[in-house]
């Protein structure tokens, strides 16, 4: 976790210190008349304290504010923007005695992030999520220890709530993901695929899948946990805007009832290195854009015929389909090419 250390007293200054030496990725900020007090590593700021907040709200995946809860809070709440894309915030008193995970708990880390600052200040952190307190093992939390993304997200009160209750939960989760997390949890049963959850009776349902969900948004009690396993390979011409790229994937992998946020990377020839559109569509998503030289696209089997305008263009074969099977290790493609306009694209599967 990029995390930032804010500190704005003598004291506070001095644990952030203590605190950046247990996180060496973390960046501790000062209030200036206070940074001798805090080391070499520290950096000074002046001015509001809001002001710094706005400036770096969205440079870091976690804050830890050295100070009163109720400052924090008003500094944090005009920068909020949703569960799934707030970052983590802990609070700590300036003794260091309590670590409070304060804000995006699960998704977020929060909670983990109050136990491990805590731990390094001889504290004790603060947990007031229901499920946390009652030994429970959300499924946001257990998502994010996955390394899955949720959706949608407004469901997951609903069946956080199903498992405090220890309501009857069905969970498909064909490769094992998150069934570690709840194998002795009231409730929770394992189906081995989605009929077979469905016909089960019970009252929640998730699945952990890169499937496409019919009506999952206006179903309140079914849960899509989305692994990042899908690889999207693109060739386009010189030029091709972010808005056609991105409608031709989105086009393609509804075909395929294939959902969009289990699209973990991007692949494409080493000439798109450059691409603005591809850039800018690989930006909007905050997407991995892997690039590949026509040499190593060449060498592997893909099931389209040769193109003779990427041979031309590139040098490549094809760059679409053999860009994804080598992002993916190897893994098969579940599109095959798909020309739409300015853009071409292949969708392989990741396997772990």
């Amino acid at each position: 976790m990029n995390l930032a250390i804010i500190a704005i007293t003598r004291n506070g200054a001095q644990l952030g210190a203590r605190l950046q030496a247990a996180r060496p990725r973390g960046q501790l900020f000062v209030l200036d008349r206070f940074a001798g007090a805090a080391g070499e590593m520290a950096t000074p700021f002046s001015g509001e304290l809001k002001e710094l907040v706005a400036r770096v709200w969205r440079s870091f995946d976690g804050f830890a504010f050295i100070m009163a809860t109720g400052i924090v809070v008003r500094m944090v709440a005009p920068h909020l923007s949703g569960k799934q894309r707030d970052p983590a915030v802990v609070v700590l008193d300036e003794a260091g005695r309590f670590a409070v995970s304060l804000l995006a708990g699960h998704l977020g880390g929060a909670n983990r992030l109050a136990v491990e600052l805590a731990a390094a200040c001889d504290g004790t952190p603060v947990i007031t999520t229901a499920t946390d307190v009652n030994g429970l093992t959300a499924w946001d939390e257990a998502a994010r220890q996955a390394g899955l993304r949720v959706e949608p997200v407004a469901h997951i009160k609903n069946l956080n709530s199903l498992l405090l209750e220890g309501g009857r939960i069905a969970l498909v989760d064909r490769r094992g993901r998150v069934t570690p997390f709840f194998a002795n949890t009231p409730g929770v049963e394992v189906h081995t695929n989605f009929a077979a959850a469905l016909q089960s009776g019970a009252t929640g349902l998730v699945f952990v899948t890169h499937r496409l969900l019919p009506d999952l948004d206006r179903r309140p009690n079914l849960l899509a946990l989305r692994p990042p396993d899908l690889v999207v390979g693109i060739g386009c011409n010189r030029g091709t805007g972010a808005d056609e790229i991105e409608a031709t994937v989105t086009r393609e992998l509804g075909r395929a009832f294939l959902a969009f946020a289990s699209v973990g990377r991007l692949a494409s020839v080493q000439e798109k290195v450059d691409e603005a559109g591809l850039l800018e569509f690989a930006a909007r998503h905050a997407l991995p854009l892997d690039v590949y030289p026509a040499a190593a696209l060449n060498t592997v089997i893909a099931p389209s015929p040769a193109s003779p305008h990427a041979l031309a263009a590139v040098g490549a074969k094809g760059v679409c389909e053999p860009a994804a099977i080598l992002a993916a290790a190897g893994g098969p493609l579940l599109i095959t090419k798909k020309k739409s306009g300015n853009v071409t694209i292949a969708v392989a599967e990741k396997v772990d």
